[in-house]
């Protein structure tokens, strides 16, 4: 990890919270920014501005989060919290005296396509359609739309985050009352509303064999403190664990870890019933995820959580 003033956008949630600790922790400086709760807010110019100029690290992270229902209204939040952020961000570093050398910004893995038959790398993969496609677009977008030629730019596109918190916090909880089996896709009906805003999830993997995806938290972490020491690194990275697996397999870790000796899979009518009742999407869940961090292995990034048994036991030790 290299010295100098952090500048962290989006600081209140699980990644940006995990990323203030650590960074304080180790004694460098750290800006945080979010709509309440932080050194800065969004609406203050002046500033971010200040914070940029002179920082070696901005990190941007903010955006509505992805798991809720894709009602007009959230969708249209998802897309802005998104822009107008990473947009603030650009316009600071591109009026800073001295920009900082490096902006990593948050994107996602789910710019690539449902993939089944062949894992989706940074110079071979294929990008997707839909809503969830198109928010990543723009967001990567936003992100290298200024002219900033003394500021190396990082789309991040991370695969799903495994840490205390987040993803697993709700997999415990369904692991405690016997639903931590597969999730089934399977044929549900899409209304036509749903097929004009691309937010239709169409069968896609069967029996839970979509791929899945996923970094342990602090590998995120790493891969940020690697991007700083690695100056020839610029443009899309994938933020992946080098062995993704299918849902089965993700599901029946999840098991072992927290000691459940069983779990009902669940068919995606039922799927469908919960996510309306809870208020979030199957496609979340239901995506066939296969990605693979190309151009972090070829420059020798170390991950020190690759396989899934390991990573989940650290997270899930007391």
């Amino acid at each position: 990890m290299t010295d100098g003033r952090i500048v962290l956008g989006g600081s209140s949630g699980f990644m940006g919270t995990y990323l203030a600790r650590r960074y304080r922790a180790a004694g460098r400086e750290v800006v945080t920014i979010s709509r309440s709760g932080a050194d800065l807010t969004w609406g203050d110019e002046e500033g971010i501005a200040a914070a940029v100029d002179g920082a070696a690290l901005v990190i941007g992270l903010a955006g509505k989060s992805v798991n809720c229902r894709y009602t007009p209204e959230n969708r249209a939040e998802i897309f802005r919290s998104r822009e107008d952020t990473t947009a603030a961000l650009g316009r600071a570093i591109a009026a800073a005296k001295r920009p900082p050398a490096l902006w990593v910004n948050s994107s996602t893995a789910t710019i690539y396509r449902h993939a089944e038959d062949r894992p989706m790398t940074e110079s071979g993969g294929e990008l997707g359609t839909g809503f969830s496609v198109e928010v990543a677009k723009a967001w990567e977008r936003t992100l290298f739309a200024e002219d900033l030629p003394a500021t190396r730019r990082v789309a991040l596109r991370s695969a799903i985050v495994l840490g205390d918190g987040g993803v697993f916090g709700t997999l415990r909880t369904l692991a405690r009352f016997g639903l931590a089996g597969a999730q089934h896709d399977g044929w549900w009906p899409v209304s036509r509303a749903r097929r004009d805003a691309g937010t239709a999830h169409f069968p896609g993997a069967r029996r839970g064999r979509q791929r899945f995806s996923w970094v342990h938290i602090e590998d995120v972490a790493r891969i940020i403190d690697f991007l700083e020491e690695h100056p020839e690194l610029e443009g899309p990275v994938n933020a992946a664990s080098p062995h993704p697996v299918d849902n089965v397999a993700f599901m029946a870790a999840v098991r072992r870890v927290l000691g459940v000796r069983f779990g009902l899979p669940t068919p995606r009518w039922m799927l469908e019933i919960g996510a309306m009742l809870i208020r979030t999407e199957t496609e979340l869940i239901l995506k066939s995820r296969w990605v693979l961090p190309e151009r972090l292995a070829d420059a020798g990034f170390d991950f020190r959580w690759p396989e899934l048994d390991g990573a989940l036991r650290d997270i899930a030790r007391p």
